[in-house]
């Protein structure tokens, strides 16, 4: 394995320092192994690897979309050394067999830790518990598990789902959605969607599902894990259940830190997702909680899909954007720019609280043992996003065309330079 003598990268503070790696860690200068690889890393950052812990990687079943290895990809030109996959994959990821596949898919590659989320119900259809405890107890080690796509509706399910992963320290990743609220519906309810002639998607279909499931982790005194927070409501019932010290955590995406349903007057499909884009007090909200820890993450919710699936009339297309690779960027406006967060701040909510959250113990910290799992960031440049030279085997972004701030220029997992801005 090579070594690397890093000299002059500056951390999030703003302190420069060298760095050094050997056998796949941090190690002291005196510990570097000879003829190390010397990186002038002056003017960049670096930064603990990123941890998103929600991302569709659509294999098994979905490789004209994306495959486990071109999802790494994406993932490591974004600054990110580990993801997690999401279970909506065919078969659906409800048993040990097809998470060891996914997980030794990802093993494979060595691009990327690819941790699997395993299915809540069978073929995340909301009625029966899966496999649950033989998914942890395999090789995958799973400790998240999410019907993402899908609501958990049934509270007795819900409930039962709770106790199950309490016995060893899991995590239930809801997405809130009443489906009996948004059946049919296109984007966020208001007076744009009243206007567009688009059926609306109420805040309240997402606040009802956050609120009933605190109570439920509450009686329980198990985690629970909010998926993809879009209103200002939900936002209000988390800070609520957090000081009353119900083992809740929430994310947010990129994307709902930044776009806003009027987006969707353009009827451009790219803008259709699930959960919708909601409105400027909604991001608002959203931006303030990520700010005061109400919110503990960022998370991409990468969801690609093939060009036919997007190019067509709004209401056939299928929800979802791309965002891996764009995600760092696009938190870094939305939240250092604007001085809500500093940039030690917004890294902890991108690699340290979703390592925590996952108990991905070889991810979200830089020091000596630890595993070399980093990105350096030239902070003072822009890029231009262009679609079509994304890693992702699919390009619905929302984003291209802007220029955005910091470049990743590299980065390391494991020790190993797997991505570098220049190569390409």
């Amino acid at each position: 394995m090579n070594s690397y003598r890093i000299t002059g990268a500056k951390d999030s503070n703003g302190k420069a320092s060298d760095y050094f790696i050997s056998d796949g860690k941090f190690v002291n200068e005196g510990e570097l192994a000879g003829g190390a690889n010397d990186i002038d890393a002056k003017g960049l950052t670096i930064l603990p690897g990123f941890v998103d812990l929600h991302t569709h990687l659509r294999e098994p079943g979905r490789e004209d979309a994306e495959t486990v290895l071109t999802a790494s990809m994406a993932a490591a030109s974004g600054g990110f050394t580990a993801i997690s996959a999401m279970p909506n994959t065919l078969p659906v990821a409800d048993t040990a067999g097809v998470v060891e596949q996914v997980y030794r898919l990802g093993k494979h590659h060595g691009v990327c830790d690819v941790f699997p989320i395993g299915a809540v119900t069978v073929g995340q259809g909301g009625a029966q518990l899966a496999e649950l405890a033989a998914m942890n107890q395999s090789e995958a080690g799973v400790r998240i598990f999410s019907d993402d796509g899908h609501c958990v509706f049934d509270p007795l399910v819900m409930r039962r789902a709770l106790e199950y992963v309490k016995i060893f320290d899991g995590v239930i990743a809801q997405h809130a959605q009443d489906p009996r609220l948004t059946q049919d519906s296109q984007m966020n309810e208001g007076e744009i969607s009243a206007r567009l002639g688009l059926k609306g998607w109420p805040a309240v279909a997402e606040e009802a599902i956050i609120a009933r499931d605190v109570l439920l982790a509450e009686h329980v005194d198990s985690r629970l894990h909010i998926c993809h927070v879009t209103t200002a409501g939900g936002v209000e019932i988390i800070r609520s259940a957090k000081k009353r010290g119900i083992k809740v955590t929430a994310e947010v995406t990129p994307h709902h830190l930044l776009l806003t349903d009027d987006l969707a007057e353009s009827y451009d499909p790219v803008y259709k997702v699930n959960p919708p884009l909601r409105t400027k007090d909604d991001v608002q909200a959203l931006r303030e909680g990520l700010a005061d820890g109400t919110i503990d993450i960022v998370a991409t919710d990468h969801a690609p899909h093939p060009h036919e699936s997007k190019d067509c009339e709004w209401s056939a297309a299928a929800f979802g954007m791309v965002g891996l690779e764009t995600a760092f960027s696009i938190a870094y406006q939305a939240m250092v720019e604007t001085k809500l967060l500093t940039l030690t701040q917004l890294v902890d909510r991108l690699s340290k609280n979703p390592a925590e959250i996952g108990r991905y113990t070889d991810h979200g910290s830089i020091r000596i043992g630890a595993r070399a799992n980093f990105t350096l960031v030239d902070l003072d440049a822009n890029w231009r996003v262009e679609r079509l030279k994304l890693a992702s085997k699919s390009k619905n972004t929302p984003f291209d065309g802007m220029v955005l701030p910091g470049v990743i220029t590299k980065t390391f997992h494991n020790g190993a330079l797997v991505y570098e801005r220049n190569s390409k």
